[in-house]
Formats: structure tokens, sequence, C-alpha cells
């Protein structure tokens, strides 16, 4: 079984449904289990113990939240143990051009620091997905297609 850790933040309640949405395209994956988990409620142990890690934070001043980025800088403990591991992100922004594309390069930095394997898109929203306040029916769809790369890639490393 493929385990996707899906970690968040959320204030107002549209990062979760992005979460919500990202976890239903990791269950179209045969063998893929998705967990979700907010960021008050996530371990080191629990980004240890999964095959790909996303994260979703919502965009503070073209970054992510100070709670995931509390995360992120204690996970130096566990350096080095998430080598190989896929990872990805999301957020929500209050606009557009209000730092969306920057937080999601902040989370992607973070894992590739860790030595994470981090799949791009060609065609569109090449560093992740991304929502303006409510997620729109589209972009529902972008993390439900998120979810379904990830899980499709760790299940490609893991076999």
């Amino acid at each position: 079984m493929i385990k996707i850790l899906i970690v968040y933040d959320s204030r107002t309640g549209n990062t979760e449904k992005m979460a919500l949405a990202v976890a239903e395209g990791v269950k179209q994956v045969k063998e893929a289990q998705a967990i979700i988990k907010k960021i008050d409620k996530t371990s080191l142990e629990d980004l240890m113990n999964a095959d790909g890690i996303i994260m979703g934070s919502p965009t503070y001043y073209g970054q992510m939240s100070g709670k995931l980025k509390s995360f992120i800088d204690e996970s130096a403990k566990i350096h080095g143990k998430l080598a190989g591991k896929v990872g990805a992100a999301f957020t929500s922004s209050g606009g557009t051009a209000s730092g969306a594309e920057t937080t999601l390069l902040s989370l992607l930095q973070t894992m590739l620091v860790h030595g994470m394997i981090v799949q791009g898109r060609h065609d569109d929203k090449h560093y992740g997905a991304a929502a303006v306040e409510t997620p729109s029916d589209n972009e529902i769809e972008s993390c439900e297609g998120l979810g379904k790369r990830v899980a499709t890639l760790a299940a490609k490393l893991k076999s």
C-alpha cells in the first residue's frame, strides 16, 4: 500500500477543501491510501512513514503559513530521512497575483532540500495546485489531479 500524507493548514476552510480534493485524487490510484492531517496534528514520524507528502498552505504575504514553516523548521531533526519520497504542494490565496506561486515554490524548495522528488506539470499549474479564495470546480479538479499524479509517481518508485 502506498501512503500519501496530505498535511495542511487552513484558517478559513479553503485550503482544507483543497486537501480533501487532493485526497480524492490519491484514492483514484489503486493501492494508494490518503492520510489527511492538519498541521497541528502532524508529527515528524508521519512524514517518515509516508511514501509521498503533499503540503497545503494558505498564502500569507507570498509565503506559507507560520504553522507550516515552524513544522518544516522542526523537520531538520529528520534531515536525510525523507530523501526519495515524492513531494508536492498546494495553496489558496486571497486573489490573483498575490503570491500563490512563491508560496508553492517555498514549499517545494524545502522538499528539495530534504532530497525529495518533485514532479512538475508541463501544461498548467506547473508548481502545484492553487485556488483563489473558495476553490472553483476547476481548482478542485486541479487538486484531484495533483493527488493522482503524486500517488502514481510514488507507486512507480516503490515498485
